[in-house]
């Protein structure tokens, strides 16, 4: 009866972009840009290839014992799954990989979509950041904002090897350059594989696991800024500068919403953003044994919504990704040209070198643990502890 609140039914696509305006103003996604009078199928094909993530009903119990769906609380956690779903496709399949139904898709494809079901020994499921999200200070069940997602997902990603990311979230509205350079080049931790060691983990993190051992090139950056543009509503000050984002090549979008109802922000169209509903609750879908997952249910085959920007909860996050350094560099002058120029109440800052006034930077590593299956959670207790005496001492 409660899930039944959250109960919608998946429409089928039929013609949806008919519900756009007619309009010669451009429609941005992602960074790229469509216009509606010439190319409404790659708009189309644009949309669903993201991967969308929703409510889903009838997985294992969190914890063993907790919630087994996450219905009316979970909205959050799907955005922020979205969104780094989007910087896996960049870093594997391209920014300009489709997706067509019942076609073949490359085997990075699938790995992408099984860090992210809901299993406890998937690195990115439900049930791994809403236990990551406990030491965020979050109960089990209990809605996430922004910042908090972003908070889990830079713990988690330290565990993903697979994908080795960098994940860096923003303080106080202010993006460090020289801190970025000094994470993204910081060599990693190396595998037990490195050291010659024969057993094969194959812990709920470590799934994705290579042997390569030591990287020591730019490490693929997930940049997430949390903003505040406003007190109860967004300031209309910030309108431009929060569409410009969009029309960035390294554009991930953005998380936000309204009080307790999170969408993934993917582009814009005049004053509406366009955006990805979770709120549709699915059934538990589980990889195959060949490793293949039913993809049917993950990507949106209904019309993208849209809604007025002043209507926007002023509490966001936006997402980036540059694969390479050169993308950074490229965002940095972006930054500096369209949005830190021409502002006079900025967005956020972008400085060269880190405050002085700041505890010192110190890139983060993954805990030195041996986990199997369901011990990663209390292994992740040790990442607490050091962070906590970090503070202490930077204090």
């Amino acid at each position: 009866a409660v899930l039944s609140r959250y109960e919608n039914q998946i429409t089928i696509l039929s013609d949806y972009l008919e519900e756009f305006p007619e309009t010669d103003e451009p429609v941005w996604i992602l960074g790229r840009q469509h216009h509606l009078n010439t190319d409404k199928s790659k708009l189309l094909l644009d949309v669903s290839a993201r991967l969308w993530f929703t409510y889903r009903r009838k997985f294992s119990p969190i914890g063993g014992t907790g919630p087994s769906s996450d219905a009316g609380w979970g909205c959050m956690l799907r955005c922020g799954q979205m969104m780094l779903a989007q910087a896996l496709i960049c870093r594997h399949l391209g920014r300009d990989w489709q997706w067509e139904k019942h076609k073949k898709q490359p085997e990075e494809y699938h790995r992408i979509l099984r860090c992210f079901l809901d299993r406890k020994d998937c690195c990115y499921s439900i049930h791994q950041m809403a236990q990551m999200g406990v030491g965020e200070g979050k109960s089990i069940g209990e809605w996430f904002g922004p910042n908090t997602v972003a908070q889990v997902l830079k713990k988690l990603a330290l565990f993903d090897e697979w994908n080795s990311l960098a994940v860096y979230v923003s303080m106080d509205n202010t993006v460090v350059i020289e801190d970025i350079k000094k994470m993204c080049w910081s060599p990693a931790q190396s595998s037990s594989a490195a050291h010659g060691s024969a057993h094969v983990h194959r812990s709920a993190l470590g799934r994705n696991k290579n042997a390569a051992g030591f990287c020591t090139g730019w490490k693929p950056l997930l940049l997430i800024i949390p903003l505040r543009l406003g007190i109860n509503h967004i300031n209309p000050v910030y309108i431009d500068a929060f569409k410009e984002c969009f029309k960035m090549p390294q554009s991930l979008g953005a998380l936000g919403g309204k009080p307790n109802n999170a969408y993934y922000f993917i582009g814009f169209l005049g004053n509406e953003l366009i955006y990805l509903d979770p709120h549709t609750t699915q059934s538990f879908v589980d990889w195959e044994e060949n490793g293949t997952v039913d993809d049917q249910s993950f990507h949106c085959q209904q019309a993208p919504h849209r809604m007025k920007i002043m209507n926007l909860d002023p509490s966001v996050a936006l997402g980036f990704f540059c694969k390479e350094e050169c993308d950074f560099d490229n965002w940095c002058s972006l930054v500096q040209k369209e949005i830190l120029k021409q502002q006079s109440l900025r967005m956020f800052e972008l400085v060269q070198k880190h405050p002085p006034h700041w505890p010192p930077f110190i890139p983060p590593t993954k805990p030195e643990v041996t986990t199997t299956g369901a011990e990663l959670i209390e292994s992740t207790d040790k990442l607490f502890e050091l962070e906590e005496e970090f503070e202490i001492l930077s204090v």
